[in-house]
């Protein structure tokens, strides 16, 4: 049984190797060379990293390539044949294929919702609702090292909480700007039962306020390519401007329950009117 600091070195050793596919998904990634990046056995790499990401570095490499074909859709500027060759792809055909297993949509019925995603596009009322969100209280954990390891914070924090009802899950992204030292991101729960001392968690009072809700249907590799078109097509013409608030991921259900086309995430986008100080 590892103890808890084993766990930690294991996981920021399995970080250097999704930091390393991140970078360049397009690389070979031969298993031995991801083994020697993690200071591990060719032996013992396969096991140790499913353990700790939660899937093989296939299926790793398989999901980064795909999230890279949302951005790529979502701006827009090549055909899905291109994008289908960017990523790696030897067919627009199983492209398509693969890209609908992970998303639940076709490569062009992304792209269109994303393109639509504007204040004067006819579905945008489907797309876009203003909510009013009340002030709430959730513990948190701090996300440490590269963005594309996330996910695994979001997995500490679930085997902390156990079997704990949970009335919220959330993804939690403070002080985005010019300065990457000032972003901060942190998987955050909210739950009536009490969570273990011996859990170092952040206590959060998220305020409460306006927000944009987009629900996204899909994986969570999507959520990226969702809220830059939300920034760059939605708010520029929608009469609201980004608030100060946190940006808020609200997970709906779970790829425990169900399956990566029918995850269901709420991205909220703290708004107010447009020249309000």
């Amino acid at each position: 049984m590892r103890t808890p600091r084993a766990e930690e070195n294991y996981r920021s050793r399995v970080a250097r190797v999704v930091a390393a596919i991140v970078a360049d998904p397009m690389a070979e990634h031969r298993l031995e060379d991801l083994a020697r990046l993690a200071h591990f056995s060719p032996f013992h790499f396969h096991r140790v990293y499913s353990s700790i990401a939660g899937e093989t570095v296939a299926a790793t490499v398989r999901r980064v390539r795909l999230a890279r074909a949302t951005q790529l859709l979502e701006e827009g500027h090549q055909s899905v044949t291109q994008v289908a060759m960017e990523v790696g792809y030897d067919s627009p055909q199983a492209f398509s294929r693969a890209f609908g297993h992970f998303t639940g949509q076709s490569p062009r019925e992304f792209q269109q919702q994303m393109q639509h995603m504007a204040p004067d596009a006819g579905a945008t009322q489907a797309l876009v609702r203003i909510v009013e969100r009340p002030a709430q209280q959730v513990q948190a954990l701090r996300h440490q090292g590269p963005l594309s390891t996330i996910p695994h914070t979001h997995r500490r924090l679930r085997a902390y909480a156990g079997d704990r009802v949970m009335s919220t899950w959330l993804g939690v992204s403070c002080g985005e700007g010019p300065n990457p030292d000032d972003y901060r991101y942190y998987a955050a729960a909210a739950s009536p039962e009490p969570w273990p001392a011996h859990v170092k968690l952040e206590t959060l009072d998220l305020p409460g306020g306006r927000y944009a809700l987009h629900c996204l249907a899909g994986p969570y590799a999507r959520i990226n390519a969702a809220i830059n078109a939300l920034y760059a097509r939605w708010l520029p013409g929608s009469g609201y401007e980004p608030d100060d608030r946190p940006m808020l991921e609200h997970y709906l259900n779970s790829p425990r329950q169900v399956s990566q086309a029918e995850l269901r995430t709420d991205l909220l986008i703290p708004i107010r009117s447009a020249g309000v100080p």
